[in-house]
């Protein structure tokens, strides 16, 4: 057996259920430990695009996912180990609640934030929600301890406390049970984030960010005991791996960064780049061209919706695009795919004309919600790899579609193995899907 990689001492910061709080702990707690002078290191538990930029505003470190289902664990053991060096102290975001995960296990898990809790040893802060209960809340924690083995409840931080007596009616029961309190937050609206339909709005369209940021790190610090919380934390260890590789769809990558494309996940950019690739950004809303000496365009996720006409007036980037299509690929993950389409309904139900290297028709006139972890099985090479290759990642839009008379591009399958009827779009060298590629 290799050596044992250790990881700086971390925390997991979970709850039981999603809306608890976790975000808001998260985010004031990274802030709070960085202006103590702590070098902490940020992941978040699942696929997230929005969270991680806003971890990594907090930190001043870039902040990675973290998902049992679908990455390979030597990739997640990779991106562990060599993001946390440097770091004295690693805090992790959970998703949904602590165990909650889908049904039939994936790479290493079903995707719960538990997975992670195990398999590193980092113990868990559990944020309750206590609003409309007293010593209940003492039952609600006291199940989460040896739920599963591996993981520890190192501590509770009340959220939504309504008053002093209530603070100590929650806190003597669950200390009453075993478990240690160590902060209660009043309920303060004012703190929230704005969100939108996909969660969050992104860090980047955040205004006033910082004094948000310090703001919340000033309300951690008055109501939670952040020097008991750092001597709970406990140094994880995994089990050396070599490094699952992701091989980069070329060798020069131009990518569309702005704030209509920003969904691309930190890990696959440092894969590619660590396999020697070089990112090219250019931007579409600026009606600038990708660069020429790229060999691909990739097209990631965003909010394309929100920009459509800007977009559809943008003749530069769609003349360029088409030209380059003709000889080298181009790729669209969920927004960028329905760039490439041929049209694009808005929420006000006015169609915009997009690339047209596709046939897909797209519309928010009427939302539908899709979500959920997909695995795919490609037809036939292309810049995603060859025939064959299995690809795991997920969906999370609101698009309906209209229209997708292209060849698909893949078999694609949720997470309990069914069939699913969108299966992407293939015509010449463009290629698009609603499937976020994670591993």
């Amino acid at each position: 057996m290799a050596d044992t990689p250790s990881l700086p001492p971390g925390l997991i910061i979970a709850a039981p259920r999603s809306g608890s709080g976790k975000t808001t702990v998260t985010l004031g707690l990274l802030r709070a430990l960085k202006r103590r002078g702590h070098v902490v290191q940020p992941f978040k538990c699942g696929p997230d695009y929005i969270d991680p930029a806003f971890h990594a505003a907090a930190s001043a470190r870039a902040s990675f996912n973290v998902d049992s289902w679908t990455m390979r664990w030597p990739l997640a053991a990779d991106l562990l180990v060599r993001n946390s060096n440097g770091a004295d102290i690693a805090i992790a975001e959970g998703l949904m609640g602590l165990f909650d995960g889908v049904v039939q296990p994936g790479r290493w898990g079903n995707g719960s934030s538990a997975d992670l809790a195990a398999a590193v040893g980092w113990p868990v802060v559990l944020v309750l929600d206590v609003s409309g209960q007293s010593q209940t809340a003492a039952a609600v924690a006291r199940g989460f301890q040896g739920y599963r083995e591996g993981v520890t409840i190192a501590g509770v931080i009340l959220n939504r406390v309504g008053s002093a007596r209530h603070t100590r009616f929650v806190s003597e029961a669950i200390e009453a049970a075993g478990l240690t309190v160590i902060g209660a937050l009043p309920r303060q609206s004012n703190l929230e984030l704005p969100e939108r339909h996909l969660g969050l709005v992104q860090a980047e369209e955040t205004a006033e960010l910082e004094n948000r940021l310090d703001a919340l790190a000033d309300f951690i610090e008055a109501h939670v005991d952040i020097t008991r919380l750092v001597k709970l934390a406990r140094s994880g260890s995994i089990a050396a791996e070599s490094a699952a590789n992701i091989r980069p769809p070329g060798q020069r990558i131009a990518l569309a960064r702005d704030s209509a494309f920003s969904f691309v996940y930190p890990h696959l950019l440092a894969a590619w780049r660590t396999a020697g690739a070089e990112i090219l950004p250019f931007s579409p809303l600026a009606d600038e061209a990708p660069d020429s000496r790229a060999d691909i365009v990739w097209l990631p996720g965003g909010y394309p919706e929100l920009h459509a006409g800007r977009l559809a007036g943008a003749c530069r980037f769609k003349a360029a695009l088409r030209e380059f299509a003709q000889t080298r690929p181009v790729h669209g993950e969920c927004g960028g795919y329905m760039t490439l389409g041929a049209g694009l309904v808005d929420a006000t139900g006015q169609r915009h004309e997009m690339v047209g290297l596709l046939g897909l028709e797209t519309s928010y006139a009427v939302r539908k919600f899709n979500l959920g972890y997909r695995k795919a099985e490609l037809l036939d090479a292309c810049a995603l790899g060859s025939a064959g290759d299995i690809l795991t990642g997920h969906e999370f839009h609101y698009a309906s579609v209209l229209s997708a008379p292209d060849e698909p591009l893949f078999e694609l399958q949720d997470s309990d193995g069914h069939n699913l009827a969108q299966r992407g779009s293939r015509r010449g060298l463009t290629t698009g899907c609603f499937f976020h590629l994670i591993d």
